[in-house]
């Protein structure tokens, strides 16, 4: 999607008869320079560990929505930590059964969850087991374009314009091969608009 409707060119610097294409163009690389599909409500699916004692997990993409689903794996008990101490009666209990490793349904809603800081936390359960892993299905992003993200798009499309002859690095007409300053279009200051929504943890 184009984050500048023709309606907003001119506010935000561009002529009014700026070429859809450009700003389709500018768009599609904020989210490659993001690492994500789209800036706007999406939903995702990502698989992660979890720390044995925390048991706090921070998702990659944001701003948080809600979570809608979780899946999480039974922490398997490790010599030491485990099989002594706080946590030996629970591991032993749940050993029993057959219960570490193994993967189970969360209720959402018994989730600590943080909007702000896009983490959630799993609650103490009734036989004390901990969770070693998790796939969380989530939803995240915005309903709005940001006005940051707006200035961002409409400052590549004038790097584009403004000296398009400067994207070829170089080309080679017998085998169709042509290589381009991508930097060129994302400089410092596009860079500096679109950190605060790129992936957390990817890539």
């Amino acid at each position: 999607m184009g984050y500048l409707l023709p309606a907003d060119y001119v506010a935000y610097g561009l002529s009014a008869d700026t070429a859809d294409a450009w700003v389709t163009t500018a768009s599609a690389m904020i989210e490659a320079y993001c690492r994500r599909p789209s800036l706007m409500s999406t939903s995702y699916t990502e698989r992660m560990r979890v720390p044995i004692k925390a048991q706090t997990v921070r998702l990659s993409y944001g701003p948080l929505v809600r979570v809608d689903a979780v899946r999480a794996e039974y922490a398997r008990p490790t010599y030491g930590e485990d099989f002594f101490g706080d946590f030996a009666y629970q591991t032993g209990f749940a050993a029993a059964f057959a219960l570490p490793g193994q993967w189970v349904d969360v209720d959402p809603t018994t989730l600590f969850v943080s909007v702000p800081t896009g983490e959630f936390r799993f609650a103490w359960n009734v036989m004390g087991m901990r969770y070693s892993a998790a796939e969380v299905t989530y939803t995240a992003g915005f309903t709005t374009v940001p006005n940051a993200v707006q200035v961002a798009c409409a400052q590549i499309v004038r790097n584009a314009q403004t000296t398009p002859g400067m994207n070829v690095k170089s080309s080679k007409m017998d085998t169709l091969q042509t290589q381009y300053f991508s930097d060129s279009l994302i400089d410092s200051q596009v860079q500096a608009l679109l950190r605060p929504y790129v992936a957390e943890r990817l890539g």
